[in-house]
């Protein structure tokens, strides 16, 4: 299983870089407005920090948007997946950068059928939101279950990356459902 950061920090990203293991890196709009510096020049450093895929999202909650921005980002460097949205256009933008070799890591995953619909759209990674879910009572790390076993059965090549991870038994539990990845904050 791949550990990604969940983070924009350079430091956190180098330091876990250093000690061998950190894979990649998830990033949002919030989590780089925290660093307060220019977007371009952070998400480069972040990029050439990292061995691995660095998930960068879209702003955009329409189709033209999220394509736009989308190829824009790509553009930065040759490790970026773009993230986009589980939305009805999140989907559409799914299909039409993957259908251009654009990776795609779908975001804001909270039901199987999501699932099954962004595999079937070309998505490179999900991402379920295991510690929202348990923060609405219910149990998040079921659905990385169903997830797995799902794309196991149907031979999709989505890989499954657990988000929103509240605590270490998260990890432990997606690792021994079959997750690839878990990204951590």
């Amino acid at each position: 299983m791949k550990i990604f950061l969940d983070t924009a920090s350079v430091a956190e990203i180098k330091e876990g870089v250093a000690l061998g293991v950190v894979d990649g890196v998830t990033t949002n709009p919030s989590l780089i407005a925290k660093e307060k510096r220019p977007f371009r020049p952070l998400v480069e450093e972040i990029c050439a920090a990292v061995p691995g895929d660095v998930s960068l999202e879209v702003v955009a909650t329409d189709f033209e948007g999220m394509v736009k921005e989308g190829e824009e980002l790509r553009q930065i460097a040759d490790n970026v997946v773009v993230k986009c949205p589980l939305t009805k256009d999140g989907l559409k933008a799914v299909k039409y950068l993957s259908g251009k070799g654009i990776r795609v890591n779908q975001t804001l995953c909270f039901s199987a059928t999501q699932a099954i619909l962004s595999a079937k759209a070309g998505a490179s990674y999900i991402s379920p939101f295991l510690g929202r879910l348990d923060d609405i009572a219910h149990v998040g790390m079921d659905l990385v279950r169903d997830i797995c076993e799902i794309y196991r059965a149907q031979g999709f090549k989505t890989q499954v990356l657990a988000a929103s991870i509240r605590n270490p038994l998260h990890v432990v539990d997606a690792a021994k459902a079959g997750a690839h990845v878990v990204t951590l904050p």
